[in-house]
C-alpha cells in the first residue's frame, strides 16, 4: 500500500524521529499507525541501551513547590546541548509536577517511565538520579533558589516560632537569601550536631599529620599541639556547618546572626529547620 505524506508527517511529530525513518517504519508495518510508533519506539530504545553505559554527567536540577510541599528533581543526559532542549525541560518539570501530584517521595517506575519515553525519542543515555521531597507544617516556610541553567537547586525550610511572619516581607527574603548562599557555599551540614564522626575523626588525622611535617612546631610541648589541632578543627567546622558560615549578603555575619538579626526586626524566633542541596553530577 501507498504511504503518504501526511502519515509520515503526523508519525514525524508524533515520535520526533526523521522523515525516512516514518516512511520506512510505516512500509515496514503497512501503514499502521500505531504499530509504526511502537516500531520506532523500540527502534529507539535500543539505541539508548546501547548507549546505557556512556556517562551522563549533564542534566538539570528542577524544583517545585506547592502548598507545604516541595520537590527537587534531578535529571541527568550525556551532553549539555540535550539538557538545554525544550523537551528535555519540560520532562524535567513533569517528573516534579507528577511527583507533587502523586505523593512521591523517591523514584520509582512510573517516572522513569517517563524518562525512557524520551530517550527513546531522542536517542540520548537519561537517568532520572535524584527526587527529594521535603514539607513543611504551618510553622515552616519552604522557598527555592535555582542557580543559572539549573546545575544548582536548593530547597529552604524556615521555622517560625509566630508563622504570620511569613506574610510580610522580611522572612520569605532571607529564606531566599538563605538559599542563594548555601548554592554559593554548599556547607556540609547545618551545624556541628550534625558532622558524622567518623568524618570529623578523619580530618583531625589529616590535620594532625600535617602538623607532624610542619617545622615550626617540632619542638612544641603537646599541650600547644592539642591546642593548635583544636583551633584548625574549630576553624573548618565553622567553615562547612552553615550556622556558623559567613552570610552571603554581610560576612562580618554568620547565618545564626542573620537570623537572630531578621527574628528581632519581624518579633519572631526563626530558624532553619531543614535544606536540601542539589548540584549536577555529585
Amino acid at each position: 500500500m501507498g504511504i503518504s505524506a501526511a502519515d509520515v508527517k503526523r508519525l514525524r511529530e508524533k515520535t520526533g524521529a526523521g522523515m525516512m525513518e516514518c516512511k520506512n517504519a510505516l512500509t515496514a508495518t503497512e501503514g499502521d499507525f500505531d504499530k509504526a510508533e511502537k516500531f520506532l519506539k523500540e527502534k529507539g530504545l535500543a539505541a539508548v541501551e546501547k548507549r546505557a553505559d556512556r556517562a551522563t554527567n549533564e542534566g538539570k536540577i528542577f524544583v517545585k513547590i506547592q502548598d507545604n510541599t516541595a520537590v527537587l528533581v534531578e535529571l541527568a543526559t550525556e551532553t549539555d546541548f540535550v539538557a538545554r532542549n525544550p523537551e528535555f525541560i519540560a520532562l524535567g518539570n513533569a517528573i516534579a509536577d507528577q511527583a507533587l501530584a502523586q505523593g512521591y517521595t523517591e523514584l520509582n517506575e512510573a517516572l522513569a517511565a517517563l524518562v525512557t519515553d524520551l530517550a527513546t525519542k531522542i536517542r540520548e543515555n537519561m537517568s532520572l538520579k535524584r527526587v527529594k521531597v521535603l514539607k513543611a507544617d504551618a510553622h515552616e516556610y519552604l522557598t527555592q533558589y535555582i542557580h543559572g541553567e539549573g546545575t544548582i537547586g536548593v530547597v529552604v525550610k524556615l521555622g517560625a516560632d509566630k508563622p504570620e511572619v511569613f506574610a510580610g516581607e522580611a522572612v520569605p527574603a532571607l529564606a531566599f537569601n538563605i538559599a542563594l548562599h548555601i548554592a554559593a557555599f554548599s556547607p556540609v551540614a547545618l551545624d556541628r550536631t550534625q558532622i558524622d564522626p567518623d568524618f570529623l575523626k578523619e580530618q583531625e588525622a589529616i590535620f594532625h599529620k600535617q602538623m607532624e611535617g610542619d617545622e615550626k612546631l617540632q619542638d612544641k610541648p603537646d599541650k600547644v599541639i592539642d591546642n593548635i589541632l583544636k583551633g584548625k578543627v574549630n576553624k573548618y567546622l565553622a567553615e562547612i556547618c552553615l550556622l556558623e558560615q559567613g552570610y552571603v549578603k554581610d560576612e562580618k555575619l554568620t547565618v545564626a546572626q542573620a537570623l537572630a538579626d531578621c527574628g528581632k526586626q519581624v518579633g519572631a524566633h526563626i530558624t532553619i529547620n531543614d535544606y536540601v542541596y542539589f548540584k549536577v553530577g555529585q
